[in-house]
Order: structure tokens, then sequence, then C-alpha cells
């Protein structure tokens, strides 16, 4: 019998997500890590660990007035969040701190920002953006472009993937988008970057989301429902530059990270009863089908079209509604770990009955690096 060593105990959203033109890119992460930390019933004299990305991790400790033994600033984009948590583990498990807070905070809609992009990145200037390709939108074609050509993906196909996050979405109270949707609809919304139309693409909006993950022994003596972490999760990067991909179909890191993360858990994807994977635009759900292993190359289109992944279907994905219709602040990781927490402790408003286990799974930057983790509410297995 294996028992988990780390859970996350405190997970919390900022008060108020969309539109928030009130508080800057730090009042978010302040506002995201008060809620964890009342959540859990902690105060900052409780935390010894900061873990950030898109921010000065400096500031942010500063600003909440903590005195940590231990914290990690490494920022690759939207799946930075994911990244930290399986971060925050390994420090846990060392010894280095014994309570790590993880904060998310952007201004994504009011552009309250105080931080430096990491995006566009050297490479992406100098080789890239000289052609053309400035914005995530049109760099993120092209490898859609070639899919559609190799695996028969359709338009129809990337419009079912915003139709069936818009059912998931109307559960949620705090989605910005959840009146019903059409395929037809999607497709006749306006075009951004051919084949993307604008209900394919993800919001643009304001707020944060929080963690507090502690070991799992200390985690029974928290008035939370702990969710352990299975294994320790799975993380990599391919580069920067969208043109150099391995496979304009698939995504190497998507595929190192999520084979690290199911041997990490010693699961199987029959194991699985729920999955997040970050979706930007309505192609990424395609791709992590695909990569983490559960359809075959090319058949992730259809097995979203065909209902696999919406209510009553065998894998509930995106139960959020995702970036598409939930929120997206520009690194929406945090938000699909947020979703994540909530399917295991039992409170999502789009609940997923007797699931037990969680794969959360994100981009950073436009395929160039990916993390996985797999979340339970299950003290052994």
């Amino acid at each position: 019998m294996t028992q988990p060593s780390v859970a996350i105990v405190g997970a919390a959203e900022t008060t108020k997500m969309g539109k928030v033109p009130e508080l800057s890119q730090t009042g978010l992460h302040a506002d995201a890590a008060l809620n964890a930390m009342a959540d859990c019933v902690l105060t900052v004299a409780d935390i010894d660990g900061v873990a950030t990305a898109g921010h000065d991790v400096a500031e942010i400790i500063q600003y909440l007035g903590i005195t940590p033994t231990w914290y990690d600033g490494t920022s690759v984009g939207g799946c930075s969040f994911i990244t930290l948590v399986r971060h925050s583990a390994a420090a846990i498990a060392m010894g280095l701190c014994k309570t790590v807070l993880i904060t998310h905070g952007e201004s994504g809609r009011s552009n309250n920002r105080n931080h430096r992009p990491i995006f566009p990145s050297m490479q992406q200037q100098e080789f890239e953006a000289i052609y053309g390709p400035l914005f995530p939108p049109s760099r993120f074609t092209l490898p859609v472009l070639r899919k559609m050509k190799d695996d028969g993906l359709t338009e129809e196909q990337l419009a079912m993937v915003a139709v069936v996050q818009r059912e998931w979405a109307s559960h949620h109270p705090r989605a910005t988008a959840r009146d019903p949707l059409t395929v037809d609809e999607v497709l006749n919304s306006k075009m951004i970057a051919w084949p993307f139309r604008k209900l394919m693409c993800c919001l643009v909006s304001d707020g944060g989301g929080a963690l507090i993950l502690t070991s799992a022994e200390r985690a029974k003596d928290f008035p939370t429902k702990p969710v352990y972490l299975r294994g320790m999760g799975g993380e990599s990067v391919e580069g920067p530059m969208i043109s150099q991909m391995e496979s304009f179909s698939s995504s190497k890191a998507f595929r190192v990270s999520g084979k690290m993360a199911f041997d990490s858990a010693g699961i199987t994807h029959a194991d699985v009863d729920h999955l997040m994977v970050y979706d930007a635009f309505a192609h990424l759900p395609v791709y992590g089908l695909e990569d983490l292993g559960f359809v075959a190359p090319g058949e992730g289109g259809a097995f979203i079209a065909e209902g696999h992944t919406r209510l009553g279907g065998k894998l509930p994905l995106n139960t959020n509604g995702g970036g598409l219709s939930y929120m997206h602040s520009g690194m929406y990781g945090m938000f699909a770990l947020q979703e994540g927490v909530r399917q295991m402790r039992g409170i999502s408003p789009a609940q997923v009955e007797d699931a037990k286990l969680s794969v959360v799974h994100g981009v950073g930057g436009m395929f160039s690096a990916a993390a996985t983790v797999v979340l339970t509410n299950q003290d052994s297995w």
C-alpha cells in the first residue's frame, strides 16, 4: 500500500473574476492568497514557502509579509503553476519548507500589470516575428493547419470543443460565458486567424488563484478535505519556436510530461475519472487527449465531437468550461488546478459523480512547455 507524501489543503480563486479594474496584478495575487489561507484557516505566519510565476516572487513575498525558507519563481507560461505544484511537493518532501503558498494574479483584461512578460522569447523575435506571427492566434495556427491536413481534424470538431465546454460552464455560477452555444454559432463567429474563430479563442480576464500545500501527514489536521498529489507529476520543454516543433501534429513536451506523471502515479488511463487540459484555444484539448494517450493519434477531435467528454460521457474534460468559457487571465493553469481540486473535494458545481482521480495538464507558450499532475482524494492506493 502506498501513502501520499504531499497534499493540497487550501485552494481559492480571487473574490471577483472577469473584469476587476480596481485591483492591480499584485492585488489579485494577494486577494487569492488571503482567500486560500482563509480556506484552510492559516495566516501568513504559517507560510514558509512561496511560489509564483509571471511576477517577481520576491515582490509577492514582501507584499504579503512572509519570511520564507524556500521560494520558486519558475515562469514558463500558463503551465507554470502546475509545474510549481510539482516543485513545491519536492521542496516539502526534502524538508526545505513545511507549508507552501502558490499564487497567481493577472490583470489580463484591465491591464493593471507590473511585470515583464516572458513572451515573445528572443528566438521568437529574431526568427519568427519578422515573418508576421506575433500573437498566440497567429502562432498556434501553424500546427493546427498541419494537423487538419494530416489527421483530418475539422473545423466542426474544433467548434465542438467550445460547445461542449460551454455546457460544462453553464453549471458554474462564476463562469464568464454560460449561455448555450451551437456549432453554427462558433463557425459563424468572427474570424481571428484561420482556422480560429472568435469562439474558438480563450477569454481575456482579470483574476487569480492560490493553493496551499503541506505534507500529507499534516494535512489531516486541517478543516478542509485534503487533495493528495499522487506521484510527483511531470514536466518538459520542447522550445520557444513553434516552427521548430518535432511534429506539428503532436507536442513532445506534452508526451514527455504526461508519461512522467502517469508513471510516477502508477496509474493507467482507465483509472482517470476527470481530466483538465489547458485550452487557450480549441485545439489544445484535442492535442492533450492524444499526447497524454487517452486516444490514438488523430482521434481526439472525433472523441470530443462524439460526446465522450461532455456531461455523462466516459471522460469528463474541462468541467469548469475552461479558458474558452470559464475565464482566462493569460496564464490559465491555476484555474485548471482549482477545478481539479474542487472535483476531488466533491464540491464542483459540475461535480463528476464518485470522482477519485483527476489529471491536470497544462501548456506553456505555444507548445514550448508542459506540465502534468495527478490529484486524488484517496489517502492510500
